[in-house]
Parts: structure tokens; sequence; C-alpha cells
């Protein structure tokens, strides 16, 4: 009998050890679940319900407004009263349209800028001696660790008609009057390549970087040509690099809003700077919130076929 009760005693204590030493594991895991639910979750059904009210001159300048004291019959007038006319005015409205278009537009051309810019860059600094690797890797997250704003600025000051670009090319000869650069659609993507060439570079350095070198090696002596283990070899392996550099640039470049702001003119007029003239300068909440949830529906798409195309691969390699 005293066995039987040790035993179940143990199994307790066991069982007791067993939740203990799951906690830690639980709350390593619900941590950004919280986080997720805190800081996206709830702004967005808040972003959300905004975007189904209807512009009023009050505080805050949208009705309805919920009143929890109403109780249920509050509830139900509440729900009535919210509608998708802020969605349909988007859909009917080509300002809305255009803005969605130019901003898709300006970020496709953007990335494949930074693309074609920042594979050569990624691929020398795989190829380079180990000892110059980090100098390299220093070169490019430097601009970093000055503001960005202050570096948008230092690009007026370049590209304005009596800037350095300019007169760098009257002094080469290249041009004989000052272009304008300013205000242009080509300062626009100047200003984009220089900021977001980082996200691309570093994310395909580290896919270059870990490539099994013997893989080109047999390549090379099965007789296969550079470029063609370049294209057989090389560009398969850093295509995890490319995606994923692809999307850290396409993602935030749709909504940018100070770099078309300051160096673009109305001919580059993107979403975010309409979302700010909605938002700030019409003071119509409810159209700004309708603008900022379908530009995250937009943006969503690219991560969720990327998660299922990681999903596929997945399944393959199993």
């Amino acid at each position: 009998m005293a066995v039987k009760v040790d035993n179940s005693i143990a199994r307790v204590l066991a069982s007791l050890l067993r939740r203990l030493n799951a906690w830690p594991r639980r709350f390593a895991i619900s941590v950004p679940y919280v986080w997720l639910t805190a800081f996206f979750l709830l702004p967005f059904f808040i972003v959300l319900k905004i975007s189904l009210s209807t512009t009023e001159i009050a505080q805050p300048p949208y009705v309805p407004v919920f009143d929890p004291e109403a109780g249920f019959a509050g509830l139900k007038e509440f729900l009535a009263a919210l509608s998708f006319r802020n969605y349909a005015r988007l859909a009917s409205d080509w300002i809305y349209v255009e803005s969605y278009l130019k901003s898709l537009e300006i970020a496709a051309v953007s990335t494949a800028l930074l693309l074609l810019i920042g594979f050569p860059i990624a691929y020398g600094m795989a190829r380079a001696p180990r000892r110059l690797q980090g100098v390299l890797f220093m070169l490019v997250v430097l601009p970093f660790w000055t503001s960005f704003l202050i570096r948008i600025y230092a690009w007026i000051n370049i590209l304005q008609r009596e800037g350095l670009l300019n007169q760098v090319l009257l002094a080469l000869g290249i041009v004989d009057t000052p272009p304008g650069w300013l205000s242009t659609q080509t300062a626009v993507y100047i200003g984009l390549v220089y900021s977001y060439l980082p996200f691309m570079v570093l994310p395909i350095y580290a896919t270059l970087e870990k490539m099994d070198e013997t893989l080109l090696e047999a390549a090379a002596d099965l007789g296969c040509p550079q470029w063609k283990a370049f294209w057989l070899v090389t560009l398969p392996v850093s295509s995890k690099g490319v995606i994923a550099g692809a999307l850290l640039c396409f993602i935030p470049i749709v909504g940018e809003f100070v770099i078309p702001d300051l160096l673009g003119g109305s001919e580059t007029q993107m979403i975010g700077q309409t979302l700010w003239t909605e938002f700030f300068n019409n003071k119509d909440w409810p159209a700004a919130s309708a603008v900022a949830v379908v530009l995250l529906c937009l943006l969503v798409v690219p991560m969720v076929i990327y998660q299922h195309m990681q999903a596929r691969e997945i399944e393959r390699g199993r």
C-alpha cells in the first residue's frame, strides 16, 4: 500500500515539474502573439472601424462612436450605422486608383533597379577575401548611422539646379545647361534606390556567403562555363535572398511618403501622400482609414504568396 502511495506522489511531483518546466517555453511562445495582438490586430480593427464610419465635424471627427453605457440597443444602433461607402468612394474616384497604381509602379521599378544594382554588390562582397568582407559590410550599413531625413535633405542639395550633380555634369561637358532633377520621377527613383539598397544587398549577401563553393568547382570539373555555372548554380542558391530582399524593399516602398514628398512632384503622387492629405489636410479620417486598410491588404498579398511558396518548398523537402 505504501509503495502505491509513493508511486502516486512521484507521478504528481513529476507532472508538476513538467508543468513548471513548460512555463518558460509557453511564455516565450506567447510573447510574439501578445505583441501582434496589442500592436497590430487591435490598431487594425480600430482603423477598420473608422473606415466604416462617416465624416463629422466633431471630436473625434467621425460617427458613429460606440457608447458602452447604451447597452445592447446602443450596440445594434452602432453596427447599423457602419457602411462601406468609403470603400466605394475609393473605387469610383480615379485619384485614389491612380495613387495606388503609381505606388505599385514606382515600387516595382525601384525594386527591379535595386536588384540590378544590389546583386552585383552582394556577389562581390561574398566573393571578396574574408578579411575584407567585414569592411565591405560596414560600408553598406554605414548610411544607417545618419538620420534618414538628413540623408534625403542632402539629396535635395545634390539634385537642385545649382547642386553638386549638375556641377559635375557641367565640368565633364556632359550637359550644356543644368537639367532640373528635383520634383521629377527620376529624383524619386534615385532617393528610393539609395535609401533601400542595404535592404536588398544584405539578404542576398547572407545567402551567397553561405553557398558551398564546391558546387561551382564541381560544375567547372564537368566542363560547365562560368556564366552557365552562375546561371544554374549561383542564381538558384541565391533565390531565397533575392525574394527576401525584394519583399523588404517592395513592401515599404509602396507606402513611402517622405521621399516622394520631398524629391517628387505632382506626377509622383503615391498613396502615402494621398493618405497624409486625407488625414491631416482634409481631416477626413474615415477616407484615410479606408485608404490605409486597402494599402495594408495590398502589402499582405506578396507576403502571403511568399509564405505559400515557402510552405510548398518545405513540403517538397519532406
